[in-house]
């Protein structure tokens, strides 16, 4: 297998982009991309994306973006894997050019989901539960989460006051990101007063939806020895239903990942690479960091902390190679959809449309009128939240 490289990448802002479709979406961060890269021809297409059948009448994206690029004629699918398709789409992009089958292989992953009423964007991205089990008895994608979340409150003997340092840090990030939806940072009292999505679930907890694409290009590492060489990749799955697993609070797939590709050859000499945890909720991160073995499952007080630090430092289970006495490497210090808003399957983050500004929904504009409020987070049900 060779070695692959990410030799450019492309991306659109986070917003409501009414004046773009899909395919626009699509293209621009491609053509963004392929341009970064140097590059006119490729040898496949992968394009991630969850709800464009359900809420813009269009399947087949692969041929479909292939054809506006101007790549008639190569290999192009779309991948769906729900809030992980653009993750799914990047490590068949890996293989192929591991494999020595492709050796330009263009991946992108886009979604729409501001121009589709609330009710319906929430029962499309509810279709990621178990149907018959879960989404049969009308309960949502965050809904589910707020059960998963109040069990880890009770387990670990938390408050939701003690989950406020990952919106801030998230929005903090948000508010340098020129990409990002929500350009601005909150206080401690900003994120207490959030409304009730679904308790404990308040407004700052959920990640407001949004439009957006990414794109990146994959090359064997010997054809660009100086780009972003990817040292790793692994991908596994747990029960789709909640009341299935076998442990709530541990994510199982995660677990699995950890064991097959997070080896110590991915880890920095005496220390740890910084990774970077992809989740539309709060509690995601550190149950994610948990599983994976970036920290303990059960958190710890990282030393000198206060209890709200708790919530982000953990004892370090990646003892390999870090000195004795160094600090855990589990902090909650990127940029995370809360801020940046979410377009389900499109990743990097982005910035609001002048267009929300004369409709009175721009983030800023809104901010100094003194009446700024999120619209409905990722899972609610309406624009009213309820």
């Amino acid at each position: 297998m060779r070695e692959v490289s990410i030799l450019g990448v492309g991306q659109t802002p986070v917003r409501e982009h009414w004046e773009l479709s899909l395919r626009q979406l699509a293209v621009e961060a491609g053509r963004a991309a392929m341009a970064d890269a140097g590059v006119d021809h490729l040898d496949a297409i992968y394009v991630s994306n969850m709800n464009s059948d359900r809420l813009g009448g269009q399947r087949h994206l692969g041929a479909l973006v292939a054809d506006y690029l101007g790549q008639r004629g190569v290999e192009a699918v779309k991948l769906e894997a729900a809030c992980g398709s653009a993750g799914s789409a990047m490590r068949q992009g890996l293989l192929a050019v591991a494999s020595g089958q492709i050796d330009a292989a263009l991946v992108i992953g886009v979604e729409k989901l501001t121009e589709s009423p609330g009710r319906e964007t929430t029962a499309a991205l509810a279709t990621a539960a178990d149907a018959d089990f879960e989404v049969e008895h009308g309960i949502t994608f965050v809904g589910l989460n707020a059960l998963i979340m109040r069990r880890y409150m009770h387990e670990f003997g938390y408050s939701h006051r003690d989950f406020a340092p990952f919106a801030l840090t998230a929005h903090a990030n948000a508010a340098g990101n020129p990409n990002a939806l929500y350009r601005y940072a909150i206080n401690e009292r900003d994120y207490e007063r959030g409304r009730e999505v679904a308790d404990p679930i308040r407004l700052y907890d959920a990640s407001p939806i949004g439009d957006g694409a990414a794109a990146l290009l994959l090359v064997p590492t010997e054809r660009a020895p100086g780009a972003v060489r990817v040292v790793g990749s692994a991908s596994a799955t747990d029960t789709l239903a909640v009341h299935d697993r076998e442990d709530l609070l541990r994510l199982k797939a995660g677990r699995t990942v950890g064991r097959s590709r997070l080896s110590p050859g991915w880890r920095r000499p005496g220390g740890h690479r910084p990774v970077r945890v992809a989740r539309r909720l709060q509690h995601h991160g550190r149950a994610v960091a948990g599983s994976v073995r970036l920290c303990a499952a059960r958190p710890g007080r990282a030393p000198g902390a206060g209890r709200r630090h708790r919530a982000w430092w953990a004892h370090s289970h990646l003892d390999h190679g870090r000195p004795e006495g160094a600090r855990p490497s589990c902090r909650r210090d990127r940029p995370l959809p809360v801020g940046r808003g979410h377009p389900a399957t499109a990743r990097p983050g982005r910035r609001a449309p002048d267009r929300r500004r004369a409709h009175g929904h721009d983030p800023e504009h809104r901010r100094q009128r003194g009446d700024y409020r999120h619209p409905h987070p990722t899972g609610s049900v309406g624009p009213d939240g309820s």
